[in-house]
């Protein structure tokens, strides 16, 4: 059954840096509710591809789209969140509650500018602390929190802003095994439960290939990473578009099955 329209529609895109292409012929659609895993060597252009996405680079050439406009209009404003690795790595002279924390991704300038909406962001900062299950940390300081935990705050920070889309660079760095099985449940969950849609960047292959629904590998281009495609249950990406220099029989549709 057909996805319908896709929120991030990238076709034949070329994107240059520093005087060298970076990516060529890049062709990807990612629908509501999609978790997608991101890999491939640095230098390869996964952070070129995402700040393409989020508008903060243009195009060499090809097209994108995101919520039907181009990168960064208002139609994906507040609606794209990026949950940086560096977002966890907080200096230990900052003290700062998790709450005050998550409370940071309600400070649009619109939620500033409008004092009545005060009550709703606080709604918004508890439920995010709810649904990553940091009720009885709220009101700790952040520098006390595990790893793990703290990668929690973070995400629960994107989630106060509204976000339909969470952007993860590398949120397992730093986290030990425990804490890692957790947090990657805490992401199925968002995909599953909320229907949040989930690009994350990870060099942890056993992440990619326990909790999301597509893998891809960058390295210039996409590809499949196909010891995932092999690996069943996992969910399909309908509309996923590889060049014509990938083998015909592993382009277009992934062949995995359902639930």
């Amino acid at each position: 059954m057909s996805k319908g329209k896709p929120i991030i529609s990238i076709s034949d895109l070329t994107v240059q840096r520093g005087g060298a292409v970076v990516l060529e012929g890049v062709n990807l659609d990612i629908h509501a509710g999609d978790f997608v895993g991101l890999s491939g060597p640095n230098g390869s252009g996964k952070s070129t591809l995402l700040m393409t996405v989020v508008g903060e680079l243009e195009p060499m050439s090809g097209r994108v789209e995101v919520f039907g406009e181009k990168p960064g209009s208002k139609a994906s404003r507040g609606r794209i969140a990026w949950v940086s690795q560096a977002a966890a790595q907080l200096p230990p002279s900052l003290k700062i509650s998790v709450r005050e924390l998550v409370a940071l991704g309600t400070m649009s300038w619109i939620d500033m500018m409008l004092p009545f909406r005060r009550t709703d962001r606080a709604k918004r900062v508890e439920e995010a602390i709810r649904l990553v299950g940091l009720q009885d940390v709220a009101n700790r300081n952040v520098q006390q929190l595990s790893g793990g935990q703290r990668q929690r705050a973070v995400v629960a920070r994107g989630l106060a802003t509204n976000a339909e889309v969470l952007i993860l660079d590398e949120p397992l760095a730093g986290v030990d095994r425990a804490s890692r099985d957790e947090f990657l449940k805490l992401l199925d969950g968002l995909c599953r439960k909320e229907g949040k849609t989930l690009v994350m960047v990870t060099h942890d292959q056993g992440a990619i290939h326990r909790c999301t629904q597509c893998a891809i590998c960058i390295d210039g281009n996409v590809r499949f990473d196909e010891d995932h495609v092999a690996t069943a249950p996992m969910l399909q990406v309908e509309s996923l578009i590889l060049d014509d220099t990938f083998p015909a029989n592993q382009r277009t549709k992934a062949p995995w099955g359902g639930e």
